[in-house]
């Protein structure tokens, strides 16, 4: 063999033998990605329940609203005399408000004044005739007993007269304080819808408008009708907080004093009444507030992740894990605080759940777990 043939016969066998030694070094390559792919795959994320009450808010739009508010009227039909107060007046208990003219009450007083005198007069008469004709009796065969009788009962009815005629007077004058609209709580005025001269009178008889509007701005009242959801979950002793919309940057603190005790029949809610103390006046009634309301869970619940409840077609479920197979369990969902919600169910908290539940894992179906550290 010549020097040229020898020379080819060897580089030959070297390209022969590396062709040899890369198809081995793929073949290890593939059979390292086939088993790299065909590997167990990790275990599913899983949690406990965590016992202990779970406190969240709730925003619910409200009414601020006066404390005390009264529409004041005539109580007899008059003529409004003059008025001491307006829109806006700053007033205090018993002030006088306004005065009205009743000119055919003086009369019917003068009418009462004088019947109440006469009979006054009508009775120490009879009273007078009684007390002598008994003491005369006293002296034997004197005075008849009838006639002793007669006089008594003369007297006993002339006192009844009295006592009417009095009554008569005390109506007149009593129906005489009504011309005076005086302020039954301090306040301020918020309407005047008459003037001076105008005609007033009993609702339904003249003007069915008030004289005076008086509300009791320093205390207020924050109303609310909480939704049925919320109220087995309403913390009756927690702060609440709400805003106005006409004071952006100010919010407001307050405190549970009353609650109806049942549902409206319309709205299915319950009127929840806060006091406010409001001696700067900034609020005023009628605004719209938001409220923000505390919530608690009740006793003998559990809370967990929001991405571990299952919401589908079938139901709200979490999914327990028990002997390594996931168990679809029914729950309801309570008070939630936008990371934990309490659930109320056949849940315990040593119960394992998956973490992130999801349709996907199917009841029945054998899965790994991975606890959460």
């Amino acid at each position: 063999m010549n020097r040229f043939s020898t020379y080819t016969f060897y580089v030959l066998m070297l390209a022969a033998v590396a062709a040899a030694l890369t198809a081995c070094d793929e073949s290890e390559a593939t059979e390292k990605n086939i088993k790299k792919t065909t590997a167990a795959p990790a275990g599913i994320p899983a949690i406990l329940p965590q016992e202990g009450k779970l406190s969240a808010t709730v925003r619910i739009p409200g009414e601020v609203q006066a404390w005390q508010q009264v529409d004041l009227y005539a109580k007899v039909s008059s003529f409004v005399s003059r008025l001491y107060a307006d829109v806006g007046s700053e007033v205090q208990a018993g002030q006088l408000l306004a005065t009205l003219e009743a000119p055919e009450l003086n009369a019917q007083q003068n009418a009462a004044a004088s019947r109440l005198k006469s009979q006054e007069a009508l009775y120490i008469a009879s009273k007078a005739t009684y007390d002598r004709l008994l003491q005369t009796s006293k002296t034997p065969g004197t005075i008849s007993p009838n006639d002793l009788e007669l006089a008594n009962a003369r007297q006993q009815s002339d006192l009844a007269q009295l006592e009417a005629a009095r009554a008569t007077y005390r109506e007149v004058t009593d129906t005489r304080n009504y011309l005076q609209i005086r302020a039954p709580f301090s306040g301020i005025i918020s309407a005047r819808n008459v003037s001076a001269g105008a005609y007033v009178g009993p609702t339904g008889k003249g003007s069915e408008q008030p004289i005076f509007t008086l509300v009791e701005q320093k205390k207020l009242r924050l109303v609310v009708s909480v939704p049925e959801s919320y109220t087995g979950s309403l913390d009756r002793n927690g702060e609440v907080r709400f805003t106005v919309q006409s004071l952006p940057g100010d919010t407001f603190t307050a405190r549970i004093a009353r609650a109806a005790g049942a549902l409206d029949n319309r709205l299915r809610s319950q009127r929840v009444e806060m006091d406010v103390v409001n001696n700067d006046k900034k609020l005023l009634p009628g605004m719209v507030a938001e409220i923000v309301l505390p919530l608690q869970s009740g006793a003998g619940t559990v809370n967990v992740p929001g991405t571990a409840i299952l919401n589908s077609t079938l139901g709200v479920f979490v999914i327990r894990v028990k002997d390594g197979k996931a168990e679809w369990v029914p729950i309801a969902t309570g008070t939630s605080n936008g990371e934990r919600t309490e659930i109320t169910g056949a849940v315990t908290p040593q119960d394992t759940l998956i973490k992130k539940a999801s349709e996907e894992i199917r009841n029945g179906q054998t899965v790994q777990i991975q606890p959460e550290h």
